[in-house]
């Protein structure tokens, strides 16, 4: 059996030192020099000075007494505990004597039975009487004083600060994992003790055994205790590098720092001193270990106080659920923990839940685990449905049995608490995502109720338009529950075609419309109003449908909704060919053929769209369908199109093309204004018949022909026999033709050029060109064509006056103050 060494120190006659004075009056066999050092410097006492001449007993009991701990190792094993009083006088009658009684152990809890050191406290044992012999016996088992569990909690609900009580635990605490002192002043040492007892209840067991104090030292400062007590008098007063090493609590004067308490401490305090026995006795199952700081401890003890019905607090809850994922050694308890945070808080996130779901698996209670997997399943699918923050995907339950339950919950959730479509919607995703085995007829059921919701729908938020449109692509029933719906609004209400041209019915596919012909029919026709290039297959797919071959008016103006109401060439180009010429069509058709053909035409490219329908409507079955006027058109513009084509000769053009001008001639219009210039240009021109018509052509075809001829004579060096007649052509035109000024000096650059800048031959050919035409102009170029010859230049004569050879086009002549329909007016004698 473990027993205490004694030891006795004060100021006395007789003692191990043997002389008078302070010594070790006695001590137990076996006590180490080592122990009595440690003892010596243990029991020091300084009275307050009000109190140093006490000597009558009942001022001897008004000293503060100081019960001093000291343990040697972190568990408190090894240790020391004294008692020091204030006892007056020593032999010599001088005052400022005490007597310290130690108690020491090298396991200490063994030879205390456990108890705690503070519970010492007034115990019986102690003794303040110098013994006759120098050796005394050792203790065994010392009986506890009379603070206990019930007195302290008397003590802290009369104390006007209990309150603080947090704080100063907070503080020990930190004392005793990150080192510094605790300081607690209060009227009495008697007070000190029972905060000293508060303390040491509510910290961990072998903290508590760990945690050096003194209840009384007259100057703190001088101590490096981790509980230190000392009374008002004097005032305290720490050097300034000291300061943060002690943390005060003054309960005589009300004065307190600020600490901050961690969920621990407020956890152990909430239990109170009274209950919290039997929790750390608990916790003992749920440690690993290593616990040091008030973290560490938390969760086990939370855990422990939750086994025993105690309510926790979120952060204690958290805290055990954040510390089951790494506490394997808990082994079959950690699902019992699991199970007893689930039941009694049902507010738990989904990450809480998922994580005390895998502890319950990994603590081996399929049970628990099944409901909790149960809880997280209808916490997610609430989450999901309503689309709240932390709202996860859905994922497949693969578990049977946690299928069958979700499923239930799932058709429970739609009876109860489903209010809105988008809530309907979600929540019909979260069965897809998750493969949850509901009865078809549920889910045609409950996709028939949300697509009658859904049409009622107008201007979707975009994130509902996207989870309907999926609902539509993964759910097929969804599909088949949309096109009853629609169909079901048609029939209760006609007029409501539109619908399809509208969200959701605007999500179904024409497969999804099979067997259904009059919504087949307004689904193609919405489509055709949102993909209008699309127009000519839908309408063939709608004659389809109704058996027909030909389209009506109704139906073409359904189609074509624009105000127009006009085919583009290329639609009724897509349409001519699609139509089958076997069969006759409505009058209508030919109509609307009549109006395609009369748009106007602004380029090639549609004078090109135009053309390839002259031809497709040119077989003589389609040319059946046109009304008259319209018929004639496509013949003159095929007409137009094979003369450009066929003519030998450009005067030839000219009769092709004596065409109106009014009306819906389009075609030929346009084909004279793009292709009539530069065919004219591709064909000889007869200089006698050519130039005579030249002035036929409108101004601005007048202007586009002497231009690109004067590029032909400007632009290259060689001179073909069809440039050669245009230049003839123009350079012979007869004095009445009527040319605007701008064409009259392009028509005499044209006559002007050729002199000086043609080769000889050429020059040559276009005097025998212009000959039969212009004599005077032939000799002109004549004469400059030998004046170029090899040989001694010579002076050239026209018509009798000396000039030189033409050595500049119109804009060097016009530059110098005289045109060049002026200077050949001169030689020509106009």
């Amino acid at each position: 059996m473990k027993q205490f060494q004694q030891l006795y120190y004060t100021s006395c006659e007789h003692g191990l030192s043997g002389f008078s004075g302070f010594q070790f009056n006695a001590v137990s066999a076996g006590v180490t020099a080592e122990t009595r050092l440690a003892v010596e410097a243990l029991a020091g006492y300084e009275p307050p000075r009000s109190l140093v001449e006490s000597d009558t007993p009942e001022s001897l009991e008004r000293c503060p007494v100081n019960l001093c701990y000291r343990p040697y190792d972190r568990a408190g094993r090894s240790a020391t505990a004294l008692c020091v009083r204030y006892v007056g006088r020593d032999s010599a009658r001088r005052f400022g004597n005490y007597f310290a009684h130690a108690l020491h152990s090298e396991d200490f809890p063994a030879a205390g039975g456990g108890m705690l050191p503070i519970e010492l406290w007034n115990s019986p044992v102690w003794t303040r009487t110098v013994s006759p012999s120098t050796e005394i016996p050792t203790l065994a088992g010392p009986a506890p004083g009379p603070l206990g569990v019930r007195a302290v909690g008397e003590f802290l609900r009369g104390h006007p600060h209990a309150a603080r009580l947090p704080e100063l635990l907070a503080a020990v605490f930190a004392a005793l994992t990150e080192h510094g002192s605790v300081v607690v002043v209060d009227h009495s040492t008697e007070q000190i003790a029972h905060w000293f007892a508060a303390v040491s209840y509510l910290l961990p067991p072998s903290l508590s055994r760990g945690l050096s104090f003194a209840t009384y030292v007259l100057r703190p400062a001088r101590s490096r205790l981790h509980l230190i007590g000392t009374v008002p008098e004097p005032p305290l007063t720490f050097a300034p590098d000291d300061e943060a090493a002690y943390t005060v609590f003054d309960f005589a004067r009300g004065v307190f720092p600020e600490v901050p308490v961690p969920a621990l401490v407020r956890l152990l305090t909430r239990i109170g001193v009274g209950s919290v026995r039997p929790v750390w006795s608990w916790t003992a199952d749920y440690a690993e270990g290593g616990e040091e700081t008030a973290d560490d401890w938390h969760a086990p003890v939370a855990a422990a106080a939750a086994s025993g019905g105690i309510a926790l607090a979120a952060p204690d809850v958290h805290a055990v659920i954040d510390w089951l994922a790494g506490a394997d050694h808990l082994g079959a308890r950690r699902a019992a923990v699991a199970a007893d945070i689930h039941r009694e808080h049902r507010g738990l996130d989904d990450a809480r839940l998922t994580a005390l779901s895998v502890a319950a698996k990994a603590g081996g209670d399929p049970a628990v685990h099944r409901e909790i997997e149960g809880k997280l399943y209808g916490l997610r699918m609430r989450a999901y449905t309503t689309a709240a923050e932390d709202a996860v995907e859905p994922v497949p339950i693969t578990d049977p049995a946690a299928r069958e339950r979700a499923a239930a919950l799932w058709e429970r959730l739609l009876e109860t608490e489903v209010r809105t479509a988008r809530e309907r919607t979600r929540l019909l995703l979260w069965a897809v995502g998750t493969r949850l085995p509901v009865p078809p007829e549920v889910m045609a059921g409950e996709t028939l109720t949300l697509s009658h919701a859904l049409l009622g729908t107008t201007a979707p938020a975009p994130g509902f338009r996207h989870e309907v449109a999926e609902l539509v692509h993964v759910l097929p029933v969804m599909r088949t529950s949309l096109a009853t719906a629609v169909e079901e609004a048609l029939e209760r209400r006609a007029g409501q075609e539109q619908l399809f041209a509208q969200f959701p019915a605007e999500l179904l596919r024409e497969g999804d419309l099979v067997g259904r012909p009059l919504l087949l029919e307004h689904h193609l026709r919405a489509r055709a109003e949102r993909d209008p290039w699309n127009t000519v297959p839908l309408m063939f797919k709608i004659l389809t449908i109704r058996g027909r071959t030909s389209p009506d008016e109704e139906l073409l103006r359904g189609l074509w909704r624009q105000p127009s109401r006009t085919w583009t060439h290329q639609e009724a180009a897509r349409i001519a060919a699609g139509l089958p010429v076997s069969e006759p069509v409505d009058t209508v058709v030919g109509e609307w053929f009549d109006r395609a053909l009369s748009q106007g035409i602004e380029d090639e490219d549609a004078l090109t769209d135009c053309l390839d329908l002259c031809r497709l409507l040119s077989h003589p079955r389609r040319f059946a369908w046109l009304p008259a006027d319209a018929a004639e058109r496509v013949r003159i513009t095929l007409d137009l199109e094979d003369a450009l084509r066929d003519a030998r000769e450009a005067t030839e053009l000219f009769a092709a093309f004596e065409i109106q001008q009014t009306g819906p001639w389009a075609a030929p219009r346009a084909l004279k204004r793009l292709y009539l210039v530069p065919a004219l240009l591709r064909l000889p021109a007869d200089v006698s018949r050519f130039r005579g018509r030249l002035a036929e052509l409108n101004n601005r075809d007048l202007d586009r022909y002497l231009s690109l001829v004067r590029q032909g004579v400007t632009g290259g060096e060689r001179i073909d026999d069809i440039l050669l007649s245009h230049v003839a052509t123009v350079a012979t035109l007869p004095a009445g033709a009527r040319l605007s000024q701008a064409q009259e000096e392009i028509v005499e650059a044209i006559r002007a050029h050729p002199e000086g800048h043609w080769h000889v031959a050429d020059l040559k050919r276009l005097e025998q060109a212009v000959r039969p035409h212009e004599a005077a102009l032939a000799d002109h170029y004549a004469d400059g064509a030998e004046a170029r010859r090899p040989g001694p230049p010579r002076k050239l004569w026209f018509r009798g006056r000396r000039t030189a050879p033409a050595a500049a086009d119109p804009p060097d002549t016009a530059a110098s103050g005289t045109s060049a329909s002026d200077s050949s007016r001169k030689k020509k004698g106009r």
